[in-house]
């Protein structure tokens, strides 16, 4: 049973008010956003479930599977959503020297910022970053920040990666807590492919129906 909690809480958010945690907002508008593709199949599917919605997203992207899977990475941002850095090799920070992480992220940036030269790449203001297993150190954190990174962390966790997670509850998940400005954390991944096809084009339709929309972070 695992202790991290769906609805991160309020203290959490204040102990690191630098990262970003949700879109404070009064609109009915929802954050969906994947880690860990590009991934042959399960991207592709994704991005057809949000399609048909009308819906956009924002995808945190491992450097090594974008070198691997470049077509696919072009599929992402051909139908317009948002890149962001989940590093190079998916490292932990926590477990990480911090010239090293860094070094990691910058490998992984270099292949994303490679994309503006010949595609429609949102050239965003301040690229972003989430940390693999939400795992950073107060000192890198503050490194990235300066330079220039928007680290984004989330509001509410699908846990559809948990193979112990049954596809309803990760469903619940998301539709019990989720809520106007929330970031919502899917994994398109092989390991997170039964419970996120199960979920996602459920809580697609259970907003879409509520009158949300479905919005990339842009910054």
């Amino acid at each position: 049973m695992t202790l991290t909690p769906i609805k991160i809480p309020m203290l959490v958010k204040r102990m690191f008010p630098n990262y970003i945690w949700n879109i404070p907002s009064n609109h009915k508008t929802i954050y969906l956003t994947f880690d860990d593709g590009p991934i042959p199949e399960i991207t592709n599917w994704t991005l057809d479930i949000l399609k048909q919605y009308n819906a956009k997203a924002s995808f945190f992207c491992i450097g090594s599977n974008i070198e691997k899977h470049p077509s696919i990475f072009q599929d992402i941002i051909n139908d317009g959503h948002t890149i962001g850095n989940h590093t190079h090799n998916h490292i932990k920070g926590w477990k990480t020297k911090t010239k090293d992480y860094l070094y990691n992220i910058k490998e992984a940036q270099n292949i994303i910022s490679s994309k503006h030269q010949s595609t429609e790449l949102k050239t965003l203001s301040s690229p972003l970053f989430r940390p693999p297993y939400g795992q950073i150190k107060p000192k890198q954190g503050k490194k990235l920040i300066g330079l220039g990174y928007k680290i984004i962390m989330w509001d509410v966790l699908s846990f559809d990666w948990d193979s112990t997670v049954l596809p309803e509850t990760c469903l619940n998940n998301v539709i019990s807590n989720a809520t106007n400005g929330s970031i919502i954390v899917f994994h398109d991944s092989i390991k997170a492919s039964k419970n996120m096809q199960y979920a996602l084009p459920k809580v697609l339709e259970h907003f879409s129906k509520k009158g949300y929309s479905f919005k990339s972070l842009e910054f």
